[in-house]
């Protein structure tokens, strides 16, 4: 297994290079105008293979500055993922093209599995409201990532709208979706990417039954695509960085097979 996580940091041309967890970021936080850009091809006709999904929303203070809350990591996060995912399994990825669109798009409902951040800023539409509601009873799986203190407080508000009846409950260790690529059973390593606080699990089942099929998984104070998206840049320690793409991978097969 520590083998197989080496492989995924060489497969993006990571630098040996280690640095703190803090700080050392190239032109400022989040990269800067330093970092390499990466382009992909956003909403392509459906073509069989799976397709990074990643939602977008309007926010306060969002969509008016700089700092667009749903774009957080896109698109460096996607590409570096993507390429792992294709490489270390048999799911049939798309590596150049992406998907980003809203809750209320119909395009959703062509996607299984869809990833949003920052949910402390989300307040859906009730157009989105609904098709949420909708897309995960028919089996959709949802991903929440980059969100952490009082930002749960707000996601549990919202989820109340989309489904009433459900409870935020944590995802217990042993939970196949901990087992459905990689096996993991130590979650030392999955830490906060600044503050290095242990990620919390914490998910929506059916019926509210634990044993029910997943419907939304979150990384509360956990942020696996920031290290996605700078994993071949060095600047993170190998063993976190590795411990995020096989979250990642292990969300998405998952997904895919529940």
């Amino acid at each position: 297994m520590k083998r197989a996580g080496l492989v995924i940091l060489l497969l993006l041309g990571a630098t040996p290079a280690l640095v703190a967890q803090r700080g050392g970021f190239p032109g400022g936080f989040n990269g800067g105008g330093d970092l390499p850009r990466v382009t992909l091809v956003t909403n392509a006709p459906y073509d069989g293979r799976w397709e990074f999904l990643r939602v977008r929303y309007s926010a306060a203070g969002g969509m008016r500055t700089r700092d667009v809350k749903w774009s957080h990591d896109w698109a460096r996060a996607e590409a570096n993922f993507t390429k792992i995912l294709k490489e270390v399994s048999s799911v049939r990825t798309r590596t150049k093209e992406s998907a980003v669109i809203g809750f209320d798009d119909p395009a959703l409902f062509e996607h299984t599995i869809a990833y949003i951040v920052e949910v402390g800023y989300w307040v859906p539409t009730e157009p989105e409201v609904t098709s949420l509601r909708h897309w995960l009873r028919r089996g959709g799986f949802l991903i929440v990532d980059d969100f952490q203190g009082r930002d749960i407080d707000n996601f549990e508000r919202q989820m109340q709208r989309v489904l009433p009846d459900a409870k935020l409950l944590p995802v217990p260790p042993n939970h196949p979706v901990f087992d459905s690529f990689y096996h993991f059973t130590d979650f030392a390593g999955v830490v906060h990417p600044y503050n290095g606080r242990q990620t919390g699990f914490w998910g929506i089942f059916e019926r509210n039954d634990p044993t029910a099929r997943l419907m939304v998984m979150a990384n509360y104070d956990g942020d696996i695509a920031e290290y996605w998206e700078f994993a071949d840049q060095g600047l993170f320690q190998i063993g976190p960085s590795n411990e995020a793409f096989k979250l990642g991978v292990n969300y998405i097969v998952y997904g895919l097979t529940r």
